[in-house]
């Protein structure tokens, strides 16, 4: 399949990155499925990209009539068979952990056209993971997108089994939804930007584990001295901390580093008071509309 033959994209997983991922998608004419299997969670997906919408217009990069139309082009469904139906490109964005990222890929693939391509949203798995267990290894590979408000960034990573003209297409895919692809030569868990996130995310999470300094001095040191508008917290409150945690149990697990499972536990403890981060109004800070981020002083 050619690029310019995608017309209709699905998006598995309707969480923040999904509704990202889905919305500069139909933006650029594409017809757009949000699947879920939580009801729930496709009533926020849906207030989610009013939201983008919201943004998009009030930054000056879609007139209203333009934003509507992109709407318009979105639709949001529970029934994977209703989903799956004339797919041409799927992006996959469920919870890190392989098993669960296979499981539900090859679920899709005896649902979805013979034609069309797979594509993970992972951010830190390899899709070699998982190739096989989607059921076309050849058709699959990475497409990673990062903020969509804020980046135009993606990373385009195949696997061993990937296909050339997979590749290519992916490639030529992300062009003609305005995004600019990073081509991975290798495999490597985090691609390039989040090889290099994830080492000082890692690196403040222990400061702040082993009782170094708090979460606010760690931000401010590294606000103040790169000039950044967002340190490594503000940054983890944006991802969510559930990914986050996904991401810090799941290596703990894998590499049986004690830092890790410490990172991994300092996370849980935000969890366990409900604070996810910024979706939900509180994580390592709490987020009121027109107000800067209060810093949390722990658990109670």
């Amino acid at each position: 399949m050619k690029a310019e033959e995608i017309q209709k994209v699905l998006i598995i997983g309707a969480g923040t990155m999904g509704q990202q991922i889905g919305w500069i998608c139909a933006v650029h004419g594409l017809s757009v499925v949000l699947y879920d299997i939580h009801t729930d969670f496709i009533g926020i997906a849906a207030a989610g990209v009013e939201k983008l919408s919201a943004r998009f217009v009030r930054n000056g990069h879609l007139t209203g009539e333009a934003a509507t139309a992109t709407r318009d082009r979105m639709a949001f469904l529970t029934d994977p068979d209703a989903a799956a139906a004339g797919a041409d490109l799927v992006s996959e964005s469920v919870p890190e952990d392989p098993e669960l990222k296979g499981r539900v890929l090859g679920d899709f693939n005896r649902r979805c056209p013979a034609h069309t391509i797979f594509t993970t949203n992972t951010s830190t798995l390899l899709p070699s993971q998982f190739a096989e267990a989607t059921g076309r290894p050849d058709r699959f590979a990475a497409l990673h997108f990062h903020d969509v408000s804020i980046s135009r960034v993606v990373d385009v990573m195949p696997h061993p089994g990937t296909s050339d003209e997979t590749t290519a297409t992916i490639r030529a895919f992300a062009l003609r939804i305005g995004q600019d692809p990073v081509m991975l030569q290798k495999e490597n868990s985090g691609y390039v930007f989040n090889t290099m996130l994830t080492a000082v995310i890692g690196e403040a999470l222990t400061l702040a584990a082993n009782g170094v300094a708090s979460v606010a001095d760690i931000d401010r040191s590294w606000m103040g001295i790169t000039h950044m508008p967002t340190g490594p917290f503000g940054i983890m409150d944006s991802i969510g901390l559930t990914t986050v945690w996904k991401v810090s149990d799941y290596w703990a697990g894998k590499t049986k580093d004690p830092k890790a499972r410490a990172n991994a536990d300092f996370v849980q403890q935000f969890i366990d008071q409900g604070r996810l981060g910024r979706k939900t109004g509180q994580g390592f800070y709490t987020y009121a509309k027109g107000e800067k981020p209060v810093p949390w002083d722990g658990p109670r």
